[in-house]
Formats: C-alpha cells, structure tokens, sequence
C-alpha cells in the first residue's frame, strides 16, 4: 500500500499536541454549550424522562396524574438536574465530539481505511440511540411497572407501602439502564471492526456461542436493577446482536474473499499482458 494515500506528511511531535488541543478546545466548547441550554430546560427534560414511570402507573391500574416523586435533602434535586443537563449534553455534543477525534485521526488514514471508518462512525451513535429508545419506550415502563406491582394495599392486617420514588434513584436507574443498552447495542460495530483487522473470525463467533449466552446473562445481572424483567430484557437482546455479529463477520470475510480474488485476477491478467508483450517484442 503506497504512502502516497495518505493526506498529510510527517508533522513534529509538537504539531500533533498543537492539533490535539484545537480538537479538545472543540469538543470541551460543543459539550459546556449544550451543556448550558440542557441545565436551562432541565425541570422539562427531567419530566420528559418521567413519562415511562406514568405509563407504568396506568399500567399498574393508577390514576397517572398523581404520578410523583420526592426528594429528601435540600440539594438533591439541584444536583439531579445537573445530572440531566450533563447527560443531555453528553448526547447533543457527542457528534461533534466524535467528529473532532475523526478529523485528529483521519489525516493518518489511508483513504481505504477511512472509508471503512466511516459508516462506523454513523452507525455507533444510532445503535446507541436505537438501544436507548428501547429503554424509554419499553424497559423503562415494564421495570417500574414490576416495582409497583409490589406495593401493598392497607387493610385489617396488612400495613399500606406505597412506591414513592426519590428523582436522584430514578435517575440512577433510567441512566443506568440507557447506558447499558447502548454500550450492548455497540456489539455489531465492535465485532465487526475485528473482523476487519483480522483479530476474530466468523466461525470463532459462533464456535462462542454458548458462551456469549452465559456471558450476557452475567453482564445483564451486573449492569441491571436486581429484578429479572430488565436482567432478562438485557441478555436477550444481547444474544440477538450477538447472532447479527456474527452476520457481518461473514461479509466481511465474503467482501474480504471476493476483494483477494479480484486482485489475484487483475495480477494474472497483468502477469499475462506481460508475457504476450515479450514474446511479441522477441
């Protein structure tokens, strides 16, 4: 592979941490932008993020408008809401974040490895927001759904327990759940950027099968609430991405094969053309 794919020429160490800044001044100034204006409209998101505990208070056979939640010390809900902004932030500026690490790593590209990098770089972001729809859409109201099928009605000889959730522990759970269904969702693109470089194959993925299965229960029990819808809501979709991993290991073995073949052909044909001109110039 000629160096001559390559954009830039060889810079002195003291250009690349010049770079490096530029690119981190970036990313710092995407992130503390957004992070102002999500602080501003934090009371907003935050209620945004409680719409799947009311739907699991209609679920459970409750009046949802009476959805409510506490807090116990002065600070916590100041503190909560600079949680929402920083996470909120984290998401707006993550495709400026991540086009500041392309632009510093790009210039040491080749072009084919750029291009490769790419979709990559496109599909990282959706998988993570698609694995974070199906927290707020799904996950989030069927665990809260389980949690307040636990509470127990006042009677003659039972004593009332209501569900009254603290925002900081609501919080904690929908991040929580949103982060591991997004790490989980980034199995495809990390499986399949090795088996671009060589480091895992097809048949090594499904060889693995069954202990991928028993891996994701265990990393299910670790990253989720201790109740068995969400462990179990985790593991299966992990096995399911595990099994489209496998998937595009074998394109990219099959694009990988079709390129060698293409190339030892070009190479025979320019091996023949060289031959037919000796013999014609002989």
């Amino acid at each position: 592979m000629s160096g001559e794919n390559i954009d830039d020429k060889p810079q002195p160490l003291i250009e690349h941490l010049i770079e490096l800044r530029t690119r981190l001044m970036w990313a710092i100034a995407a992130f503390f932008v957004a992070f102002i204006v999500c602080f501003f409209f934090a009371k907003k998101l935050f209620n945004l993020l409680v719409v799947p505990y009311r739907w699991a208070v209609g679920w459970a056979g409750l009046d949802p408008s009476k959805t409510e939640l506490i807090y116990t010390a002065p600070q916590e809900f100041f503190f909560t809401q600079l949680k929402v902004a920083m996470f909120s932030a984290l998401v707006i500026s993550f495709p400026i974040i991540a086009a500041q690490i392309y632009k510093f790593v790009a210039p040491g590209l080749y072009k084919n490895e750029r291009a490769a990098f790419l979709p990559f770089l496109v599909a990282s972001p959706l998988l993570f927001l698609l694995g974070g729809a199906m927290v707020y859409f799904f996950f989030t109201p069927m665990v809260m759904w389980f949690f307040l099928s636990m509470q127990q009605q006042g009677g003659a000889d039972d004593i009332a327990i209501s569900l009254l959730p603290k925002v900081s522990e609501y919080l904690s759970l929908i991040m929580t759940l949103v982060f591991s269904f997004g790490l989980v969702f980034q199995l495809p693109v990390v499986t399949t950027l090795l088996a671009r470089t060589g480091f895992l194959t097809s048949e090594g993925l499904a060889a693995k099968r069954k202990y991928a299965i028993v891996a994701a229960f265990i990393a299910a029990a670790i990253l989720t609430p201790p109740d068995p819808l969400s462990q179990i809501g985790l593991a299966l979709p992990t096995i399911l991405l595990y099994e489209v991993s496998i998937y595009s290991a074998r394109l990219v073995e099959r694009k990988r094969a079709e390129q060698a073949a293409a190339d030892e052909a070009e190479a025979d044909e320019a091996e023949a053309s060289s031959e037919d001109s000796t013999t014609g110039s002989a």
